[in-house]
């Protein structure tokens, strides 16, 4: 069974039979586990030095059931544990030498933390993190931050923390960026998310103020059923829009 560097079972990520792959079938490979992970992803960690596929005579990327691990490996501590690519990088190499090297933490300022999510719903905490972290897990500049914090794409709490949503989202927007997609092209889209979370809070609102905690407890599975539904409505309303267009 494969491993993950921090020795926690793997998931099936390489290829039966270590066949050499080309990058799209890595990319089918990886889906299941990281399903934001695209091409383009890819090809940046190769250019960060994170992984070294072969190169057919042409040109191509071929890709060993090793260098597909080692790909993984290195999503899973940037999902995680939100480590910069440098740690990652020094981390992969110290066990490429045999060395017992324990997982680094994100730590340093901006360090994670749970701080409360909503009190005013007596909700549970959730883990929040540093602008260090998430410019880190985003693989972004300050400059690129502070621009989607100005479209609203990124809104930081009290004391300049993040929720996880946020690594998410930054995350998606960085891919969207390297195919020339501009924080104000994304206006739309959040506008577009604002108003199906307004119709979900329209019916769960009246659950969550409920007396009775086991409704209250309801609304919020309620409300993620919800928005997983609304998700996958958009998806495929997307997807019907693109074929459409290309008839």
């Amino acid at each position: 069974m494969l491993r993950t560097p921090t020795g926690g079972a793997g998931h099936g990520t390489a290829a039966a039979g270590g066949r050499a792959m080309s990058i799209g079938t890595v990319l089918l490979q990886l889906r299941d586990e990281f399903p934001e992970v695209t091409i383009s992803k890819i090809r940046f960690l190769e250019a960060e030095g994170l992984i070294e596929p072969q190169r057919t005579p042409s040109g191509y990327r071929k890709f060993s059931p090793a260098d597909v691990e080692r790909l993984a490996q290195v999503l899973r501590m940037q999902r995680d544990h939100y480590l910069p690519l440098k740690v990652i990088r020094e981390h992969l190499e110290a066990l490429a030498r045999g060395e017992q090297a324990a997982l680094p933490s994100g730590g340093g300022q901006g360090e994670s933390v749970d701080v409360p999510w909503d009190q005013a719903r007596g909700q549970t905490t959730a883990a929040r993190i540093g602008r260090s972290e998430l410019l880190a897990a985003a693989e972004a500049t300050e400059e690129q931050l502070d621009e989607w914090e100005s479209y609203g794409l990124i809104v930081p709490a009290v004391g300049g923390s993040y929720d996880a949503e946020a690594v998410t989202v930054a995350r998606l927007v960085a891919d969207l960026g390297r195919f020339g997609l501009e924080p104000r092209h994304l206006r739309a889209v959040k506008a577009a998310a604002e108003r199906e979370a307004g119709l979900v809070e329209q019916i769960v609102a009246p659950l969550r103020r409920h007396r009775n905690p086991q409704t209250r407890a309801h609304a919020e599975a309620t409300a993620k059923e919800l928005a997983e539904l609304s998700v996958r409505l958009h998806a495929a309303l997307v997807q019907t829009a693109l074929k459409v267009s290309f008839h």
